[in-house]
C-alpha cells in the first residue's frame, strides 16, 4: 500500500490535471433526496441504464415513501425488474420506506450513520448520498473505484466498505470532494479493467501494479 507522501502526490497529480471543483450550493428538495436514495438502493449489482429503467418505472407509480408503501409487492417487483434482484429489493424498499417514516419523520438522514441505519443502504450508497446529494467531501467507493484503488495501492482492503474507511483516513482532506470522480474517470480513460494503458499513465511511477 502507498505511504502518506505517495498518496498525497497521487491526488496532487489528479488535481493538477483536472482542477478542483468548488463546493456547489445545495438546491435540491426533499423529494429529490428520496428519489436519489431509492436509486441508490436499486443500483446494487445493476448497470446504470437498468437502474434508470427501474426507477423510472417505479416513480411512474409512486415517488414518496407513503405512496410506495401503498403499492402491492408484485407491482413494485414488476416495475423494478430491470435492475435485478427485484424480489429482495422490493422487500428492502418497503422496509426502508417504513423506517424512513417511523424513525425519521419521512426526512432522508443527512449523516452516514443515519443513512446506514436504513434497510438496504450500505456504506457505498450512504457515501454516494453524502457526496452527490448533500455535497459533502466524501470519496464513495463503488466497484470501479475499488478496482482502481486496489490496483494503484491506495488501499489494502478486502472489501469496498473497508476501502472506503481506509480512504477516509488516508486521502488528503482537500481531495475528498472530487476524489470519487477523479478515480472513476481515471478508470474509464486509462486504468481499464482488462487492458490498462500503463504506457500512458501519469501515475505509473507510483502505481504498485505498474509493469
Amino acid at each position: 500500500m502507498l505511504n502518506s507522501e505517495q498518496i498525497e502526490e497521487l491526488f496532487t497529480r489528479f488535481k493538477s490535471r483536472d482542477g478542483i471543483s468548488e463546493k456547489r450550493p445545495n438546491v435540491k428538495k426533499e423529494a429529490d433526496y428520496f428519489r436519489s436514495l431509492v436509486s441508490c438502493l436499486l443500483s446494487a449489482q445493476s448497470k446504470d441504464e437498468n437502474t434508470a429503467k427501474a426507477k423510472n418505472a417505479l416513480f411512474a407509480h409512486a415517488d414518496t415513501a407513503e405512496t410506495i408503501l401503498k403499492l402491492e409487492d408484485d407491482v413494485i417487483a414488476a416495475a423494478i425488474k430491470p435492475c435485478g434482484l427485484y424480489n429482495v429489493k422490493t422487500k428492502n424498499l418497503r422496509k426502508m420506506c417504513t423506517a424512513l417514516l417511523e424513525n425519521h419523520q419521512g426526512i432522508v438522514p443527512k449523516t452516514r450513520e443515519g443513512l446506514m441505519s436504513l434497510p438496504g443502504i450500505g456504506r457505498k450508497c450512504a457515501d454516494i448520498m453524502l457526496r452527490f446529494s448533500f455535497q459533502e467531501a466524501t470519496i464513495a467507493v463503488d466497484t470501479h473505484v475499488y478496482r482502481v484503488c486496489e490496483r494503484l495501492g491506495l488501499t489494502s482492503a478486502k472489501t469496498e466498505k473497508e476501502a472506503a474507511e481506509q480512504l477516509d483516513l488516508n486521502a488528503p482532506d482537500w481531495s475528498k470532494f472530487d476524489g470519487h470522480e477523479w478515480l472513476i474517470n481515471f478508470g474509464k480513460d486509462i486504468c481499464h479493467a482488462r487492458s490498462p494503458k500503463c504506457h500512458m499513465c501519469f501515475l505509473s511511477d507510483l502505481c504498485e501494479s505498474a509493469p
